[in-house]
């Protein structure tokens, strides 16, 4: 049985890098299932979760978000979303792990999604914030920090 592993990520700002990721994950012979927490602008992919789902399963809309231009607002719905909808995908069956990549506000919406998670699941975030003080994004999970070299 094919292993699935959720990307969560900010298609708007880096979807080359998150089709890297999909493309690699799916040459290793996993499924690769994207979320897309991206808010102000258009994805550069077609994820298989839109930021319109994300935000409504936050109790939110993309509409509201886009208009408020808030950004730490944003991030926290986002945030939100994500995590519910990795919970119910993950009841679902549909996933075996998760990954996301980014900065200050990637690493804050994908640890939320991640800590959605039971311990045992696999969950790795490639952050620019990996060196310091990790424990607002880690909490008392097993999830895995990595630094990001190039960024």
């Amino acid at each position: 049985m094919t292993k699935t592993v959720a990307i969560v990520g900010a298609l708007d700002t880096k979807s080359e890098e998150f089709r890297f990721l999909k493309s690699e994950i799916e040459k290793r012979g996993c499924a690769a299932l994207v979320i897309d927490i991206g808010v102000l602008g258009e994805p550069g992919f077609i994820p298989d979760v839109t930021r319109e789902q994300v935000a409504e399963a936050a109790g939110s809309s993309l509409a509201e978000l886009v208009a408020k231009r808030d950004r730490g607002e944003s991030m926290s719905v986002m945030a939100k979303g994500a995590a519910e909808i990795v919970r119910q995908l993950y009841a679902a069956g549909r996933i075996d792990g998760i990954v996301s990549m980014g900065g200050s506000g990637g690493t804050s919406t994908g640890t939320s999604a991640m800590r959605a998670l039971p311990v045992g699941v696999p969950k790795l975030m490639v952050s620019t914030v990996a060196a310091g003080d990790i424990s607002p994004y880690v909490g008392t999970t097993d999830l895995t920090m990595m630094p990001s070299v190039v960024d």
